[in-house]
């Protein structure tokens, strides 16, 4: 066994082995693990989404890109692409993609007969849930950080000195509960309870080798002394319930704004309904077309931002975002190319000059440019009234 990669035989049925997703030498630790423990089943941290993903090779499509325009899930997919990125730069100089090793575990198991288990969260209820859990100064830092460039070589972790180190891999996890405390609940405690509880719900006559990131090695054995029970398992695959503020910010301004009017009209004052919807156009569009314009979106993208926005913001079921994707996406269509280039990109600001992590930024951005100026418009007219 290779000194390197850490495991835990939790009982005589069951051992967890951790690996770094960037790592040879986990690729190996997985190949030499499945052929010396000999077991029944291979546990895999990975969600039937990425499992997909990774014995299929699927690669993004223009379909698929139109979908997430359409269902709002830019952020999202922008959010995972960029931590995506942050690996891929680590599994890039190591001579392995993230999840090689666990790509390896399916393959190395199937042949050797195995049954294979997926037992991590879903990927996309995961962002969701550490999304809406990060408050709005965690969001922040988060973008910052993913946004700034790490020209400086010195602040590199060597994989498998990490691997060696479980008090370094301790320390980068504690570090991640304190740049964020919400998304460390979600991306390290609650993954950690889902996981033993998958593993518990395994049939306890057969061997199991979990092959799980080292960073929740520690936390999943800790949490097999008592694992997590099927109603919480459930509770952990659901997203939390919006608050009730939370589901009517998007309403306020609009209902803001039709009040005031409602009750000048009431007193009889007059409104100069020109001025009135020439500042409400303006200000909406100017947002929009500025978010779309940050994301260096097609002209005609821009134009559709900016006429758009003053009609969704009346109606928060839309978004000017969508419209603008679209727009971008048939006038400056991404290729099979681009679209296989996007899933391997490595540098954040690479996503600006891939036409299909454009479509990606415009959308999102011309999104908050339009709720920004869904904001500014009432209060400039409301001023003015």
């Amino acid at each position: 066994m290779s000194e390197e990669t850490p495991l835990i035989d939790v009982n005589d049925r069951l051992r967890l082995l951790g690996t770094a997703h960037i790592a040879t030498a986990s690729v190996e630790a997985v190949m030499e693990q499945i052929a010396l423990y000999q077991p029944d089943i291979v546990a895999v941290e990975l969600c039937q989404g990425r499992y997909e993903t990774l014995v299929s090779d699927r690669r993004l499509d223009k379909e698929g890109l139109l979908k997430v325009v359409k269902e709002g899930k830019a952020p999202m997919v922008l959010l995972q692409s960029m931590l995506s990125a942050e690996q891929r730069k680590l599994g890039l100089d190591e001579g392995q993609q993230p999840g090689a090793e666990l790509l390896a575990a399916v393959n190395i198991g199937k042949e050797a007969g195995c049954e294979i288990a997926l037992v991590d969260r879903d990927i996309q209820v995961t962002l969701r849930r550490a999304w809406r859990k990060m408050k709005f100064r965690e969001k922040w830092r988060l973008l910052r950080s993913l946004l700034e460039d790490e020209e400086e070589d010195d602040d590199e972790v060597d994989v498998n000195e990490l691997l060696r180190d479980s008090d370094m891999l301790s320390s980068m996890m504690e570090e991640l509960k304190e740049f964020s405390p919400g998304a460390g609940t979600v991306l390290i405690d609650e993954r950690d309870a889902y996981i033993s509880g998958k593993l518990a719900e395994l049939d306890p006559s057969k061997k199991v080798l979990a092959v799980l990131g080292a960073g929740h090695l520690k936390g999943v054995a800790k949490k097999m002394v008592e694992p997590t029970p099927s109603h919480e398992l459930e509770e952990f695959s659901t997203l939390p319930e919006r608050s009730r503020i939370a589901r009517m910010l998007p309403w306020a301004m609009p209902l803001i704004l039709i009040s005031a009017i409602a009750v000048f009209v009431s007193k009889g004052e007059g409104i100069d309904w020109l001025e009135f919807f020439t500042i409400w156009a303006i200000a909406n569009a100017v947002f929009a077309a500025i978010g779309c314009i940050i994301a260096r979106g097609h002209p005609w993208a821009v134009l559709t931002a900016a006429a758009a926005s003053p009609i969704t913001s009346l109606n928060p079921a839309l978004a000017a975002g969508w419209f603008a994707g679209y727009v971008q996406l048939k006038v400056a269509e991404p290729t099979a190319d681009d679209l296989q280039k996007f899933l391997k990109l490595d540098d954040f600001s690479s996503f600006w000059s891939n036409p299909a992590g454009k479509v990606l930024l415009v959308t999102a951005l011309t999104n908050l440019g339009s709720m920004a100026g869904a904001w500014v418009a009432p209060l400039i007219l409301l001023g003015g009234i």
